[in-house]
């Protein structure tokens, strides 16, 4: 019966992690068809574009990102406007030295007392929406650093892409950006922002080439035209979701518009995770794209080639063709972690982290499976259960509070 069973795994195994290879050359094929993209010349576009920010506490790294918005060489108007839940929040302090360093900068702290849904972030952010002045609104988190040409990279995508002369196409109704992780030091901080360079964006890159196009937004960059946006829903609409970003790419695409990604790849700060805290975000991430996603979510096994193959190896009791596949995996998985979190992401920190992809991989998939079972998230140091994408809330009072990218 041992080995009846041993065999099955074994040959079970073996397919996927084949498939698993095939997936890391799709993630590759998809990340130089990204750079080929991403060389083409923009146009000048620069309407007034009003930058909103929901803050909550201090994050790692958070007044570095903010001064990054602020020394934008953008030709159009911008303002910055920030948004908490009460003046006493740690963040006001923050805006308003930020204010005090850039006075010639259009920056307001906004006050966004209302609780419209479970979602705190996107009831700040309707509010923000109301305050705004110009008629193109962009979404980040409080920790995204950017680069001078964000805004114009950005913006451009609308010029390049909505305003295109191919009148068969869709008009552009978001915009959004990949990202780079930058550890805080711990081993939890660490793998996240390994994961994110060598997991989640090569995932992005092959849905993108499967798909056609994007077909959901990354909470790293959501742009959007106020008019677009009304057709979709409008912000109120995703005040009990979770996945807010996944949400208004949907909705966005649903009512007729197009998600496209920009040249620009912004980076976000990793929090200093204890382990705990690195669970509770993994599982969050991963049983919100289960409950948002299921097929896809199902899909994922293919993602974990190597840990596949390690699994192989062992059920397998070492033979030469579980070597050959287990070597091929790692040098394909490899490949797939210098060519897209390297070369596309400029991720300086994947070369050094690389020796723990292995513990990372296999981790990966322990997680995943774990993700499968239950629909219980930990959030912004509450407890949520997921069903249809909404948050219902069950208690408070865990543990490490982590970063709100889920799907960015």
């Amino acid at each position: 019966m041992a080995q009846a069973l041993a065999l099955a795994v074994e040959a079970a195994t073996t397919v996927l992690a084949v498939a698993g290879m095939g997936y890391f050359l799709a993630s590759i094929v998809g990340a130089r068809a990204y750079i080929r993209e991403r060389r083409a010349p923009l146009p000048q576009f620069a309407p007034g574009v009003s930058i909103l920010k929901s803050l909550k506490g201090l994050d790692p790294g958070m007044m570095d990102a903010f001064r990054s918005h602020c020394r934008q060489s953008y030709s159009g108007e911008f303002e910055m406007l920030f948004g908490v839940s009460s003046p006493d929040d740690p963040a006001a302090t923050a805006v308003e030295q930020l204010k005090a360093e850039f006075p010639e900068r259009a920056i307001r702290l906004v006050e966004c007392p209302e609780r419209l849904g479970t979602n705190g972030k996107v009831s700040t952010l309707v509010q923000l929406a109301a305050r705004a002045g110009h008629e193109f609104l962009l979404i980040n988190d409080s920790d995204i650093t950017v680069s001078p040409r964000y805004l114009e990279r950005v913006m451009g995508c609308f010029a390049a892409s909505g305003e295109t002369e191919d009148k068969t196409k869709p008009s552009v109704g978001l915009v959004t950006a990949l990202y780079r992780g930058r550890a805080h030091g711990t081993l939890g901080s660490r793998l996240e922002a390994l994961g994110i360079a060598t997991d989640f964006m090569p995932g992005v890159l092959v849905s993108k080439m499967i798909e056609g196009g994007l077909h959901f937004g990354l909470g790293s960059t959501l742009a959007v035209r106020r008019e677009a946006l009304e057709k979709a829903g409008g912000l109120r609409e995703l005040v009990d979701y979770l996945a807010d970003d996944y949400e208004l790419g949907a909705r966005l695409v649903k009512a007729g518009y197009r998600v496209a990604l920009s040249a620009e790849v912004v980076e976000t700060a990793v929090p200093a995770y204890g382990w705990n805290g690195f669970v509770d975000h993994q599982l969050r991430w991963a049983r919100t794209v289960r409950d948002s996603r299921p097929w896809g979510y199902a899909g994922l096994i293919f993602t974990h080639g190597l840990g596949l193959a390690l699994v192989n190896l062992l059920a397998s009791g070492l033979s030469p063709v579980s070597l050959w596949l287990l070597g091929l995996s790692f040098f394909l998985r490899l490949a797939q972690a210098m060519t897209v979190g390297a070369e596309v992401l400029g991720d300086h920190e994947v070369l050094a982290s690389l020796w723990l992809l292995p513990l990372r991989d296999v981790v990966a998939m322990g997680l995943w499976v774990a993700g499968l079972a239950g629909r219980t998230i930990v959030w912004r140091g509450e407890r949520f259960v997921v069903k249809g994408g909404k948050l219902e809330r069950q208690g408070s009072g865990v543990r490490d509070q982590g970063s709100e990218k889920l799907l960015g």
